[in-house]
């Protein structure tokens, strides 16, 4: 598998999360068209609000309890795709025209297949997502291989058996928690 990258998320500092030591993210393309999300939490995870697995489904809310996300925006685009990834191993694709703008189901995205691992003081979630037919990176495409320029927002809602939640990102915007904001968008993929 080719790693093209492994980042640690940040807490928002107005959510602080004590359970929580460290929210590790890795984005890998293991071929083109291909894109695994790995999302491995370090901490006290009896003390979090881990979703008990269901049949896998396409779900809307999953953000309102723990949920693992994924931004991609196309380099120099406007427009960006919003995956979630609920330990349950529910699942959403949206596609937006632009910041929060003309929110769409990307209904051309199969199911991702979601692995979950839990111990006591770690738990690991990965999604593997074929995105060959996503409508947003078609026109873009600068290689016949599928592979593309590309940025990057990992977040991640940890929610805890209190019902506390906090929000973990590689950068925060000043303000409000809000994943979908440029400034989340850090990552770079060649």
């Amino acid at each position: 598998m080719t790693a093209i990258a492994r980042r640690i998320l940040r807490v928002h500092p107005a959510t602080i999360c004590a359970a929580v030591k460290q929210i590790e993210a890795e984005v890998a393309r293991p071929r083109p068209g291909t894109l695994i999300f790995t999302y491995v939490i370090t901490g006290r995870i009896d003390a979090l609000a881990i979703p008990p697995l269901v049949r896998a489904a396409r779900t809307d809310n999953l953000w309102q309890h723990t949920c693992f996300e994924a931004f991609i925006r196309i380099a120099g685009g406007e427009g960006y795709c919003e995956f979630n990834f609920a330990p349950s191993t529910q699942w959403a694709a949206y596609r937006f025209a632009g910041y929060r703008a003309e929110r769409r189901n990307a209904s051309e995205i199969d199911a991702p297949a979601i692995a979950v691992e839990t111990g006591a003081e770690r738990y690991r979630l990965r999604a593997s997502l074929n995105v060959e037919r996503l409508q947003l990176l078609a026109p873009n495409r600068e290689a016949a291989d599928g592979n593309f320029a590309g940025q990057f927002g990992l977040a991640a809602v940890i929610e805890e058996t209190s019902g506390h939640r906090s929000y973990w990102a590689l950068a925060h915007p000043p303000g409000k928690p809000d994943f979908h904001h440029a400034d989340c968008f850090t990552l770079e993929v060649p």
